[in-house]
């Protein structure tokens, strides 16, 4: 496994837990929000790595740049990603 992937998905998954607690009424509980955090930081990490922002360039120098940018673009993935579930299952729920 990729060193840059693991930073995606592990700061996804820390993106994913500080969205939940954020976003109260989109929490899926700490299971439920690292689960989707860590599925949203590697969906990120690609897209970004698609961009050419990170990803695959970045990883074989894993300088200080690419490993914020592998960070954040996980994180925020994380969160995003959180956020967008914990919506639809809100919507869901009041069905």
């Amino acid at each position: 496994m990729d060193l840059s992937l693991i930073i995606q998905l592990i700061s996804g998954a820390v993106g994913g837990n500080v969205a939940g607690s954020l976003l109260k009424n989109a929490s899926l509980g700490t299971l439920g929000n690292s689960l989707v955090g860590i599925l949203g930081g590697g969906l990120g990490g690609q897209l970004l790595g698609m961009l050419g922002v990170g990803g695959a360039e970045a990883a074989g120098s894993m300088d200080i740049g690419a490993i914020v940018a592998q960070v954040a673009g996980g994180g925020v993935g994380g969160g995003v990603l959180l956020a967008i579930i914990g919506l639809i299952k809100n919507a869901l729920a009041k069905k």
